[in-house]
C-alpha cells in the first residue's frame, strides 16, 4: 500500500475536539473571574475551533457513504468539501477577528486584568494544544517522505493536515499572546497585547491561506503519488498482451479511495476476446496490488491510429 493510503484515525479528531473545549473552559472560567470582555471573546474562539472539528467528524462520515445511482463515485469528496469550509472559518473568524480585536486594543489600549490568571490559562491552554497537535504529528508522520513542506503539499489526508495546522498557528499565537501580556506588564504599555493579537491574526492567516490552497487542490481533483502511478504502469506493462501503456490518469476521490484509468496499446495479433481478459486480469491484479485504487478502468488505444480498439 502506498503512503496516499494512510489516513489519520478520528481519534485524532476526538483529541483535537476534546483540547479546544478544554481550552474554551478554562478561557470562559478566567473570563467570570477577572471580567475581561477579551478573555471571553477568545473563549467564543476555542468554541469556533472544537466547531471545525465537529465539522471534519461529519465530513469524514459523510464521505464514507456508499456509492448511490445519484453519485455513482461515492461521496469522498465531501471530506474535502468540510476541509474547506474550515480554512475559511479559521481564515474569517480565527485571523480576521483577531487582527480586528488587535486592532481596537491598539486604538483603545486597556490595562491587562489579573494576569497571573491569563498566564495560567495561556499554559493550559498550551499544554492542551501541545497534546492535540502531537497526536496530528503522529499521523502526519506516519505517511510523510521528505520535508514536512513537501508533505504538506502532497498529502491526500485533508484531515490531519487542517488539525495539524490549526494547532500549529494556536500554539504560536498563544506564545505570541504570552509575550505581548509579559511585555505589556513589564513597560506599563498595554498597546503590546493588542500588536500581539494583530500578529497571530496575521500567522493564522497564512496558515488559512494555506489550507484553502490545498483544500482547492483536493476538492477540484488531485493525481495519485507518483510512486503509485509508476507501479500501476510497471502492472500494467507486465502483461505480453500490451505492446505500450500510454496514459495512467488517476484521481483521488478520498483520501483512501483513488480512480485509475489506462490507455493502452494492444497487440493487434491477439482476439476481442484476448483483450478482455487481459483487461480483466490488470484491473484485478493492480486492485490486489494497491488496495487504495477503487475502480481501475483499461482502455484498449492505438496512439499510431488514433482510433480506440473494440475489445468486442
Amino acid at each position: 500500500m502506498t503512503r496516499m493510503a494512510a489516513q489519520g484515525s478520528n481519534t485524532t479528531i476526538f483529541i483535537a475536539l476534546a483540547a479546544n473545549v478544554g481550552i474554551a473552559a478554562a478561557k470562559f472560567v478566567a473570563a467570570a473571574m477577572t471580567g475581561s470582555s477579551a478573555m471571553l471573546t477568545e473563549g467564543v474562539h476555542s468554541l469556533v475551533d472544537s466547531t471545525n472539528q465537529l465539522l471534519l467528524l461529519y465530513g469524514r462520515k459523510r464521505a464514507g457513504k456508499p456509492p448511490d445511482a445519484l453519485h455513482p463515485f461515492g461521496y469522498g469528496r465531501e471530506l474535502y468539501f468540510w476541509s474547506f469550509v474550515v480554512a475559511i472559518l479559521v481564515f474569517a473568524l480565527g485571523a480576521g477577528v483577531s487582527i480586528y480585536e488587535g486592532v481596537l486594543h491598539i486604538l483603545d489600549p486597556e490595562p491587562a486584568v489579573s494576569p497571573l490568571i491569563a498566564f495560567a490559562v495561556l499554559g493550559i491552554a498550551f499544554a492542551l494544544e501541545g497534546w492535540s497537535t502531537l497526536a496530528a504529528l503522529r499521523d502526519f508522520n506516519a505517511a510523510r517522505r521528505g520535508t514536512i513542506w513537501q508533505e504538506i503539499r502532497n498529502t491526500k489526508d485533508a484531515t490531519t493536515l487542517v488539525i495539524l495546522l490549526e494547532n500549529s498557528g494556536a500554539m504560536v499565537g498563544l506564545v505570541l499572546a504570552a509575550m505581548g501580556l509579559a511585555l505589556s506588564l513589564v513597560t506599563g504599555n498595554p498597546m503590546w497585547d493588542g500588536l500581539a493579537s494583530v500578529i497571530i491574526g496575521l500567522v493564522l492567516g497564512v496558515l488559512a491561506l494555506v489550507l484553502l490552497f490545498e483544500a482547492k487542490g483536493l476538492l477540484i481533483g488531485e493525481a495519485a503519488d507518483p510512486e503509485l502511478v509508476a507501479g500501476i504502469r510497471d502492472c500494467a506493462q507486465s502483461h505480453a498482451e500490451i505492446e505500450a501503456v500510454y496514459d495512467v490518469m488517476t484521481l483521488h476521490s478520498s483520501p483512501t479511495m483513488v480512480t485509475v484509468i489506462i490507455s493502452a496499446n494492444f497487440d493487434d495479433a491477439i482476439t476481442a476476446r484476448d483483450v478482455e481478459r487481459t483487461v480483466c486480469a490488470i484491473e484485478t491484479e493492480v486492485a490486489h496490488r494497491f488496495p487504495i485504487v477503487a475502480r481501475v478502468y483499461v482502455r484498449p488505444f492505438d496512439r499510431g491510429s488514433d482510433t480506440p480498439q473494440l475489445a468486442g
